[in-house]
């Protein structure tokens, strides 16, 4: 019968255990494989084979990093937000403001990266949870918050729009987006607007200065179009520190096709509807000295009665040469300089035959009503016979330039 192990025999079989134990500790801590310290591939069943043995990782090889660090303040709002991750691919992003407001985004085709779509606004702290797994299955989370800049209104500009939503106007009004705060990258905003016309028709924007841009057609437009302008700018950058301050889109009618034709030299005005000449109307245009312009006007308002003083033209209004009319009827303006069309009753006797006009339109209040409750804002009204010229700025003078001029002044022209 074997004899018991002693005490002293007990103690030295500890020690050699943890001996072992301590060797094995310290494999498990440099995180060396047995053919790291030359000891070659353990045998099925060693303790390599245990899932606690320190050769499986404990953590995702995922790593997620973004282009905004965490916690960064006064972050411009025209930054687009990206997350990337290495060794892995996203699960999940989520990326929304402080009042719970998501922000948009999409995944590349891999899912290695994630990019923001939508604006982020100013004055703005969004919170990120993004989870990428690695290849093994294991996730790996990320967690940031970061605040855009605050932005006063002087340092956003509004855009708005003529036509108004849902009028219904002629073939020859251009698109005409105006901004309260001066634009001047006008590349970087004009990138982000958009005429989309149903049937689609070519045209081109041109800045006619720092707060107002049009688009035209090449030509006319088509009768029956629909018409929808998109300015996509909220917080797009439009210089020296100004963006846009909201996204707006908006939808018009062109109605039927309507051109007026004047003729300075004979005193006749001749309207034709759909190519078919339906009213000829005797008038009378500007005397000598108040020359009437020759080019393409467009009806730029109309005003059933419209109060007229030579003073807005610098002439005294008590002079030789002066006026001062009150409430003269069917008025629908041609120009911002002063020219309109409208009833001239104290004229009846010279129209048809001669010039005696400060350089409007006049007609019988008859002809006047006649035309007025026939036109619409935006119909051309194309004027000959004079030597004193229509201007690209002079009201809606988009017509004035050709087409292939007309589109140099796209900030995008090339």
């Amino acid at each position: 019968m074997p004899s018991r192990p002693t005490k002293s025999r007990l103690s030295a079989r500890r020690g050699t255990m943890l001996l072992g134990s301590a060797f094995a500790l310290t494999l498990a801590v440099t995180g060396c494989a047995a053919s790291d310290v030359g000891l070659g591939k353990p045998a099925s069943g060693s303790a390599s084979d245990d899932p606690t043995d320190a050769s499986v990782p404990t953590a995702s090889a995922a790593k997620v990093a973004a282009n905004i660090a965490p916690r960064q303040t006064g972050v411009r709002v025209d930054r687009v937000y990206r997350l990337n991750v290495t060794d892995g691919t996203f699960d999940t992003v989520a990326v929304t403001s402080a009042h719970g407001a998501p922000l948009a985004g999409k995944f590349s085709a891999d899912r290695s990266s994630w990019n923001s779509t939508a604006p982020l606004q100013p004055g703005a702290t969004y919170k990120v949870h993004g989870v990428a797994k690695d290849s093994d299955g294991m996730d790996s989370a990320y967690d940031a918050r970061f605040s855009t800049a605050t932005l006063s209104l002087n340092q956003q500009t509004f855009p708005s729009f003529s036509p108004l939503a849902g009028e219904t106007v002629g073939i020859a009004m251009p698109v005409v987006i105006h901004f309260d705060v001066p634009v001047t990258n006008k590349a970087s905003i004009e990138k982000h607007l958009q005429v989309v016309s149903s049937p689609p028709q070519p045209g081109a924007f041109h800045w006619i200065s720092d707060s107002e841009v049009h688009w035209r057609p090449k030509k006319y437009w088509k009768a029956g179009t629909d018409v929808t302008v998109k300015a996509n700018i909220d917080s797009v950058a439009a210089g020296n520190g100004i963006f846009g301050q909201k996204s707006r889109q908006e939808t018009f009618h062109i109605g039927r096709a309507m051109v007026s034709t004047v003729n300075i030299k004979t005193d006749q005005l001749q309207v034709r509807r759909n190519g078919k000449l339906i009213r000829t109307i005797p008038i009378t245009t500007g005397m000598p000295g108040f020359t009437t312009r020759s080019g393409t006007k467009v009806i730029v308002e109309k005003d059933r009665r419209h109060d007229m003083n030579s003073e807005t033209i610098g002439i005294d209004p008590n002079g030789p040469l002066g006026y001062n009319l009150k409430g003269v009827e069917y008025a629908m303006r041609l120009t911002y300089s002063g020219e309109f069309l409208h009833a001239a009753p104290w004229s009846v006797a010279s129209q048809g035959h001669s010039n005696v006009s400060h350089g409007c339109t006049g007609m019988s209040t008859s002809n006047a009503a006649w035309l007025f409750g026939n036109s619409l804002i935006g119909d051309p009204v194309e004027y000959t016979g004079s030597d004193k010229y229509m201007t690209l700025t002079n009201g809606y003078g988009d017509w004035n330039e050709s087409f292939a001029t007309y589109a140099q002044g796209s900030a995008l022209h090339s």
